[in-house]
């Protein structure tokens, strides 16, 4: 049985339900662009942090607005998800992705109060989703901001320990070689 407090004891998540659920969820976000279908796919009070940004809800209301306002249809046509990893629990899966897009619209829920510059981004970014009773309890999003503004040209990484644009080569291509940041390579 799970540890973890949010979920009802003698609750079980299947696990091809939870991946289900969660590939519809994200099918809703980034295809669909329904918030409603989205909502649907999540208990009476959930919540979700974009943890670099300190963005989110918590709470139905809270969610659905983040939702509305900030996420769904705030994205790029351009965006892709690759799975690199996934790891599923009896009430959570943790997807490590490499996510991808074109910064050509505003995007308040990853880059807040930021113009579009146009500029392409790639990073690893790790998606921590618990569920009870077969829907999406919470959702805890993390990935590097500061690379992401080294991508955008709003951060300047030369005198800073940040790799940008090489940080998603640093864990896909076996070939790119490590600790340049160490040797100054």
């Amino acid at each position: 049985m799970s540890k973890n407090p949010h979920t009802k004891l003698g609750t079980m998540n299947s696990v091809s339900d939870m991946l289900k659920v969660w590939q519809a969820h994200t099918d809703y976000e980034f295809v669909t662009h329904d918030v409603k279908a989205t909502m649907q796919t999540m208990t009476e009070n959930p919540h979700l942090v974009n943890v670099p940004v300190g963005i989110g809800g918590r709470g139905f209301e809270q969610v659905q607005n983040f939702y509305a306002n900030y996420f769904v249809g705030h994205s790029p046509k351009d965006v892709t998800i690759t799975l690199l990893s996934r790891t599923v629990g009896t009430d959570r899966v943790v997807d490590e992705i490499l996510f991808s897009f074109t910064h050509d619209i505003e995007m308040p829920w990853i880059l807040p109060g930021i113009a579009p510059t146009g500029k392409h981004v790639q990073i690893p970014l790790v998606a921590i989703v618990s569920f009870r009773d077969n829907k999406i309890e919470s959702e805890h999003i993390y990935w590097d901001q500061a690379s992401v503004l080294v991508q955008i040209g709003i951060l300047e990484a030369k005198k800073l320990p940040i790799l940008g644009a090489a940080q998603p080569l640093k864990l896909t291509d076996p070939a790119e070689p490590l600790n340049t940041l160490i040797t100054g390579e």
